[in-house]
Order: C-alpha cells, then sequence, then structure tokens
C-alpha cells in the first residue's frame, strides 16, 4: 500500500492511520521533484480522496467523499502548517502559539462490539479532515509513536518520514541524498574554514 504523497519521497511510512498525518506534511513542495499538493483544488482533491481512501481501508473507518473548494485550500494549508509546528514542537519549544490548531477540534467516541472505544472523527468538509487528522496524532501519542514522525533536516526537502532507528537518531528522510548533501556542505565549509587559518 503506498500514501501517494509520502511515496514521492521514497520515505518509510508511518503505519497504520497516523500515515494520514505524514500524507499531510508530504503534501508541501521539496527542491525540485515534489510540487505542493495542495496548491490547486485538483491536485489537492486527487490528494484528499486517495488519502482518505487509504485512511479509510487501514482503520476500518468510514472516510468522506470531500469536494474542495478554493477556500478549502488554505484552510488544509495552515493545517498542514500548524502540523509541521507540532511536529517540529519537540525540538523547538517555543512554538507560535497562534500557529497551533483551534480548541475547537471534536471527535467522537464510540464503543465497538468488543468493548473497545474507538475515536471517530467528526464534522464536515475540512473539518472532518482536521478532526480525522488531530485524532491521529492522538494515537500517535498515546502508542509513544509520536516522536519518531520527523521532518527532514534538510530545509530545501522536509519531506516527513518515519523513524524507525533504535534509538530514534534520524535527522535525513534518505542519507544517501539529504544525508550525503548536508555532510558535504559542512565539509567543504571546514575546508574552507581551515584554508582561512592558514593563510
Amino acid at each position: 500500500m503506498s500514501w501517494k504523497a509520502s511515496a514521492r519521497h521514497g520515505v518509510r511510512e508511518a503505519p497504520g492511520g497516523f500515515a494520514l498525518v505524514q500524507e499531510l506534511l508530504n503534501t508541501r513542495p521539496a527542491m525540485s521533484y515534489a510540487p505542493d499538493l495542495l496548491a490547486s483544488v485538483e491536485d489537492a482533491q486527487w490528494w484528499v480522496t486517495d488519502a482518505l481512501g487509504l485512511w479509510s481501508h487501514v482503520s476500518g473507518l468510514p472516510g468522506p467523499t470531500l469536494l474542495l473548494s478554493v477556500a478549502d485550500l488554505r484552510s488544509m494549508r495552515r493545517l498542514r502548517t500548524a502540523f509541521e509546528h507540532v511536529v517540529t514542537a519537540g525540538a523547538s519549544p517555543e512554538v507560535d502559539e497562534a500557529l497551533l490548531p483551534p480548541a475547537d477540534v471534536q471527535v467522537s467516541l464510540v464503543p465497538d462490539g468488543t468493548g473497545w472505544v474507538r475515536v471517530v472523527p467528526t464534522g464536515r468538509g475540512v473539518r472532518w479532515l482536521a478532526s480525522a487528522l488531530w485524532a491521529e496524532a492522538l494515537l500517535a501519542q498515546q502508542a509513544g509513536m509520536w516522536p519518531r514522525l520527523k521532518l527532514c533536516n534538510n530545509q530545501a526537502c522536509r519531506a516527513a518520514f518515519f523513524d524507525t532507528s533504535r534509538n530514534n537518531s534520524g535527522v535525513w528522510h534518505d542519507v544517501s541524498t539529504c544525508g550525503n548533501t548536508a555532510n558535504l556542505r559542512a565539509f567543504r565549509e571546514r575546508r574552507r574554514m581551515l584554508g582561512h587559518e592558514h593563510q
């Protein structure tokens, strides 16, 4: 199963419904190979239809059919920005409160036939999407998976990836591309500084 926005980056996907959060983050543009999937109604509609179909399949919950407007794109980009700030908050505790989501995102708690209580998204349109995303974030935090969702340290990339390293120390979505580029840049800068010191 492939979540399309994340597949563009070749990243390891977050497990289960948590991948929906990663998908939203990976709609953003990255370098020259990944345009912004929330820039046009057509691209955003393609993305959200596919993402919600996959989310419904892995979560076992029904997903609505969202028909997007230009105004919805602005809301979805704001939502993506809020998630970028929440994901990076662990590394940078000074988060602008204005960038956090509204406090009125609602969910329903529904007991199932096996005695478990499920968190079910509520609302209409993009508000339903926000409800699903924040519910998945909450479930990921409760399961201890939240700290493993990261944005690539390469500022030109910022692909969201699920860190599977044993000590959760990954910083690049792909060491061979973003990691090597950064290491080469740092190496050249050290050589340049040493050259100046010896002159």
